[in-house]
């Protein structure tokens, strides 16, 4: 059922810098950046980033109590310090659930703790899916699965609650494209002509954080690089959307079962108007097992107070629930 959560912690970590980081090729094309931060030889945990396509911030690494934790954050296929941003080819879920598996393996981690939001929430179920053994547990945020009704909710159904926001983003095509808002978009993120995938970029990244947070907010970041981050959100997460993000039609219900022995948090914002909330309420309905934390004052961000505020806590609770009140476990038995 769902609970409210007084949190134990109710602020992020302070600001830490990484003790290792690299570039690592998983591929003859892709190169993806990597970072870990916090305690070598701590539990370790995975960030998962959004989008697809949206990539890491150091932020990300002060969800979790750094003395405890061993911090691995990365960017995905294309997205972020990855190489090359923007890219889509053999970009694909399949491409990624093996990127992970490929860096736990270089980084000597045996199992880790899957911490993702959004569209890092699909990513960590369909990993989990093919690599069950290597999880320890699972901290979801603004639950996403990538079904079609999802897709056109971003694309048609958030309009009823930010019509201008929506208005602005359809008004960027030409009307002979609006028929088919999701093909209009596409083909003028993969256009080669940089005055045509920058303005369409653009004109996407902003109706998404128009939509993503309760109040409203800056979102200088996406541009601060002459619009090359949010050309890569937004072309990526084009690229999955007409692909119905690389998942079959009946995903996750049949890899639920393999999954649910293992302890999860599930945080969902009441007013999170990018990934509602229905889609959390069908997820913890399968998976009874599961921590369901309704934050009440909140959106789709994990940055706003109460989700973060709630993230913290899960990250925290995890810890006490399987170490209680030690800093850390004895014998560490999650390094290969």
């Amino acid at each position: 059922m769902p609970r409210s959560e007084n949190p134990l912690r109710s602020e992020l970590y302070p600001d830490i810098v990484p003790y290792a980081s690299g570039m690592l090729p998983v591929d003859s094309r892709h190169t993806l950046y990597w970072e870990q931060s916090g305690n070598p030889d701590g539990v370790p945990v995975v960030f998962l980033h959004g989008g697809p396509g949206a990539g890491s911030a150091p932020v990300h690494r002060r969800f979790f109590d750094p003395a405890f934790y061993r911090v691995v954050v990365f960017d995905q296929r294309g997205a972020g310090r990855s190489l090359p941003l923007g890219d889509l080819t053999d970009n694909t879920t399949g491409h990624l659930v093996a990127d992970i598996e490929r860096l736990r393996e270089h980084l000597g981690i045996r199992q880790w703790l899957l911490f993702g939001g959004s569209w890092g929430s699909t990513l960590a179920l369909a990993y989990a899916a093919r690599h069950v053994d290597r999880c320890l547990g699972f901290v979801l945020r603004g639950v996403f699965l990538g079904r079609d009704s999802e897709v056109s909710w971003f694309l048609h159904g958030m309009r009823s609650v930010f019509p201008e926001a929506w208005r602005e983003f359809v008004e960027h095509l030409s009307p002979m494209e609006r028929d088919d808002i999701l093909g209009g978009y596409h083909r003028r993120l993969v256009d080669p002509d940089p005055a045509r995938h920058r303005a369409a970029a653009r004109a996407w990244s902003r109706y998404e954080a128009a939509c993503s947070t309760l109040y409203p907010g800056a979102r200088g970041a996406l541009d601060a690089d002459g619009g090359g981050f949010a050309l890569a959100l937004a072309r990526i997460e084009a690229h999955y959307f007409v692909n119905r993000c690389f998942l079959p039609p009946d995903w996750p219900w049949q890899d639920l079962d393999r999954l649910r022995h293992l302890p999860c948090t599930i945080v969902q914002g009441r007013y999170d108007i990018v990934c509602p909330p229905v889609t959390a309420d069908e997820l913890t309905r399968a998976w009874p097992e599961a921590q369901y934390v309704i934050v009440p004052d909140a959106g789709h961000s994990a940055l706003e107070p109460g989700i973060r505020a709630a993230l913290v806590n899960a990250t925290e609770a995890f810890r006490l629930s399987r170490y209680g009140a030690d800093l850390m476990p004895s014998r560490p038995a999650w390094h290969s």
